[in-house]
This record gives C-alpha cells, structure tokens and sequence, in this order.
C-alpha cells in the first residue's frame, strides 16, 4: 500500500514508519520536526520506499497533494506536554485541532480508505473508575489533554458526516527508545534516563506510589497497524494499553540509581490503566512487551538521551510554577 504517516519523525511515528516499511509498503512522511527528529529514520536513509516532507499539518495548501493516491493515514503528529500547552494554548490548537481537520479534510478529498487517529488517555482527566473504559466521562484537566479530545471528536464527525472510515486509538503513557527529549519538561522516562546519564538522582513526584499503565511503543504500533486492517474498528474509539499499571517507585527499582522527592503536581492521577477489553473483542489485539522487558531495552539504546535537558528539583520548580498557578 501507498501510506501516509503525520508525525512520522517522532517518538511513536517513527517506530510506526519502522513497521509498515518491514511489511513492504511504501511510506509517505509529513512532519515539522518541531518535535520529531530526521534523525529518527537516518536508518532508512536510502530506501526509495520511504518520502519524507517536512511541513506542517497546519498548512491545507501545502500537504493537500501529499494524499494523491493515498490509501490509508495514521494520524500521529501533534503537539504534547503539558505546561508548553498551557502557557500556549493558540499554538495547541492550532496543531492539534486545526491541523487534525486538515488531515482529515485533505483524507476525504482523495478517498482514503482507512484513517487512524492517535488520541490520548488525558481525555478522562481523574477517573473514577479503574481499569478505565472508553465509556468513562471525559474531563480534560488542561489545554493538551482538550485540543486531543476535540481532535477526536472531528475524526468521530468526519466517520458520521462524511463516512471517512475513522478509527480512534487512546494511547495510555507510550515509552520506548526514542522518546522525546526537547527542551519541555515532560513525560517521566526522557527525564529519568537523562538523569541516569548525568549520575543525578530521579525526580519524584509525590511519594512515587501513582501508577502509570505504561505501554510500550512496539504494542501502541502493533495495535494501530491492527485495527487498520479490522473493518469492525471503523467508527470506533479504543483504549490502548499494557493490561497493568506500574508505581513510579517501581520504574525507578527497575531503573537503579539515587532518588529525590518534588511536590505532587494538581491535575493529576493518581493512576492511569486502560480497560482493554473493547479492542481485544473486536481488533483482537493484546500487548506483548512486558515492563521489566521494555525497560531493558531502553536501557540498551540509553545514548539517546545524552543530549536531553537534565533536570533537577530547581529547574523543575521554576519550569512547572504555571502548572500549579493554573492546575490548582
């Protein structure tokens, strides 16, 4: 097949483009590289299957061609963090809702046959209920975590209005060899590994017994690629998950190495686990890689975290003092 990947120089796009090459397809790639690094696919450099533009989803004009004969899009890109979406909530809309219609938009004028959207957990906020199901109430607790959810709701609207055959998949806390490491401050294995590095102590919030459904890219991947080729997903929105949930003090016993405590931060859970029983009835899909296994092989590819931001209670603090002004 002919496939578009938004995002594709990213974290979990990257592992995504990853795929779809071994499996014979040729891949179109349209990133800003705001995030993602051309890094991230020198591997491929060479291969004539693989097209990268670098662009952004922002601009209709300029990615409307890209879709010429296109037969499935896996909508990956967006902009993440936390606090950056708060103290710029124009620049997150733009990205991740304005850009999301516009990949959808430019899917339906060429007839593409499947369209994947990457959503997020962040949408239920702090459930009430533990594993959490598609059904929970949602409840965005900050500007991200809204414009990833209003994005969702178009991906929905494009299915009913247009009959854009949509799926929606809620990634659930994705870690693996790649993630980012730009200057934000966010999600806790870029942190901790950059810590590892620098022979610094882990930066813990609270007391480090939150728990975190973390899930490995491979598994995110598989489970796209999965219900892209399920024609009962059409329609639907699944949660994606590692069927556990994991304490922070367990990440970093797995880890090895010093610790420090930093205050727990509003807005919030205490836990995050996707109930995955929607996806596994009708996609058929269950993860594979287990914690203790995807840890390893961070652990193994840990350069590439050498030149992440290192950070410490100070930078933190002075880094995350909009979050808890707004967040409260």
């Amino acid at each position: 097949m002919k496939i578009l990947v938004t995002g594709g120089c990213g974290f979990i796009g990257s592992h995504l483009v990853d795929r779809l090459l071994n499996d014979g397809h040729k891949v179109i790639v349209i990133d800003n590289c705001s995030t993602g690094r051309i890094q991230n696919l020198e591997h491929h450099k060479g291969n004539d299957k693989l097209e990268v533009h670098i662009c952004d989803i922002a601009d209709f004009e300029v990615i409307e061609p890209f879709f010429n004969e296109i037969e499935k899009v896996f909508h990956i890109a967006a902009l993440a963090d936390i606090v950056p979406s708060i103290q710029m909530p124009q620049k997150y809309h733009r990205s991740n809702v304005d850009g999301t219609i516009n990949v959808l938009e430019a899917s339906r004028l060429h007839g593409i046959k499947r369209f994947i959207y990457a959503a997020s957990s962040s949408c239920y906020g702090i459930p009430d209920i533990y594993p959490t199901p598609e059904n929970t109430p949602i409840d965005p607790q900050y500007p991200y975590a809204l414009t990833k959810y209003i994005g969702e709701q178009y991906v929905q609207h494009w299915n009913k209005i247009y009959h854009l055959p949509t799926t929606s998949m809620r990634f659930f806390n994705v870690y693996g060899p790649r993630s980012r490491t730009s200057g934000t401050y966010g999600a806790v294995f870029g942190v901790f590994l950059a810590q590892k590095l620098a022979n610094k102590p882990y930066t813990i919030v609270g007391d480090g017994t939150q728990s975190r459904d973390f899930t490995y890219v491979t598994d995110i991947v598989d489970a796209c690629v999965a219900a892209s080729e399920c024609e009962a997903a059409i329609g639907e929105d699944f949660n994606v998950g590692s069927n556990n949930h994991y304490t922070v003090n367990r990440l970093v016993e797995l880890l090895g190495g010093e610790k420090t405590y930093i205050p727990k931060r509003p807005g919030e859970p205490d836990c995050t686990f996707a109930d995955t029983t929607k996806i596994k009835k009708i996609v058929g899909w269950s993860p594979k890689v287990s914690l203790e296994e995807g840890v390893q092989n961070m652990l193994e590819n840990i350069d590439y975290w050498r030149e992440a931001p290192v950070w410490d209670s100070k930078s933190i603090a002075e880094a995350t003092t909009d979050w808890f002004k707004y967040l409260k």
